[in-house]
């Protein structure tokens, strides 16, 4: 159409979901959300929506695209479990040493702001925090533990997972945080009894 001004959609979407994770939503004005994306505030409103919108859609496309990379990384888990279980943890560790990426999680952090946000954005954080420990228990049920220890060692993972977030953001070293997936690695290895 003649005159009106195009841009690539999906390129703005990354660049408010880099933006949020760099910032955090209470500290990310519509403003900030303008110099990232390149739009003016008009066309974030009328294309992106507001800034609830617009954040609940880059949380979607966060959890979507490293949910994807989870479930890939956890494909294996029926025949090798323990392989699984480290590969979910290179996603997490590759993410981190990213330099294009802002350090942590979006997840993470977004649930950690529960106090300032809507409470739909709230939910839906919760829900993609859930769903971390529910890939990796299904994951770890297909690798033959049984119900209680698949729970236990999923929330364990999943725990140790958002932690690894945590400490990148406060500057941990990638030596440190590999040291930590070593450990919750040999208490999975035995956990799963070193099938491999």
């Amino acid at each position: 159409m003649a005159g009106k001004k195009q841009f690539d959609i999906a390129a703005a979407l990354d660049a408010a979901m880099i933006q949020f994770w760099r910032a955090g939503y209470a500290d990310t004005s519509v403003d900030d959300l303008s110099r990232a994306t390149g739009l003016n505030r008009s066309s974030i409103y009328s294309s992106l929506g507001d800034k609830d919108t617009l954040f609940l859609r880059c949380l979607e496309r966060y959890a979507t695209r490293y949910g994807d990379a989870y479930d890939a990384a956890l494909s294996c888990a029926a025949d090798r479990p323990l392989a699984a279980v480290r590969a979910f943890f290179d996603v997490t560790l590759e993410r981190i040493a990213d330099p294009g990426l802002p350090d942590g999680c979006l997840v993470a952090q977004t649930v950690m702001a529960t106090p300032v946000l809507s409470a739909g954005v709230a939910e839906r954080a919760r829900e993609a925090i859930g769903f971390q420990h529910a890939r990796l228990r299904a994951a770890l049920k297909a690798g033959r533990l049984h119900d209680e220890a698949a729970d236990s060692l999923a929330t364990h993972l999943a725990a140790v997972n958002q932690s690894l977030a945590v400490m990148s953001r406060a500057g941990t070293s990638a030596e440190r945080l590999r040291a930590v997936v070593d450990v919750a690695l040999d208490a999975s290895a035995r956990a799963l009894g070193a099938r491999d």
